[in-house]
């Protein structure tokens, strides 16, 4: 039998923010064994499980993995103000006037992540 990716897990300072921000962002779970303070938490969501674990170590350079997010229920555009009023940041804006592209955000502790088009957008280019 072939080994299955249990969930992604994200080194942070401080594990139950940083699961908050996702959940939210991804629409998810927070468990609810999770408390702030903790040196882990893990978001459940329908597209994976992320596991934020708490280092002493700040991130110092940009990520060699990263999460890419396709909304399913909203626009490219309308996801990226959503996850900017959650906390995320703009880093990287590739989007193009004739609606292609994607937006590169970094989550409330720097993790960079891209925003591309809805699958609704992507059909009807």
């Amino acid at each position: 039998m072939t080994s299955l990716v249990r969930h992604v897990t994200f080194d942070c300072t401080d594990a139950y923010a940083l699961a908050t921000f996702w959940a939210a962002a991804l629409d998810g779970k927070l468990s609810d064994e999770d408390v702030p303070g903790d040196e882990e938490a893990l978001v459940t969501s329908e597209g994976a499980a992320l596991l934020f674990v708490t280092v002493p170590d700040a991130k110092s350079v940009k990520n060699r993995v990263h999460l890419d997010l396709q909304p399913q229920d909203r626009t490219r555009d309308e996801e990226v103000e959503r996850l900017l009023t959650l906390g995320a940041t703009l880093v990287g804006d590739h989007r193009r006037p004739d609606g292609t592209g994607w937006a590169t955000l970094a989550d409330p502790e720097g993790n960079e992540f891209c925003v591309e088009r809805s699958a609704g957008e992507r059909a009807g280019q």
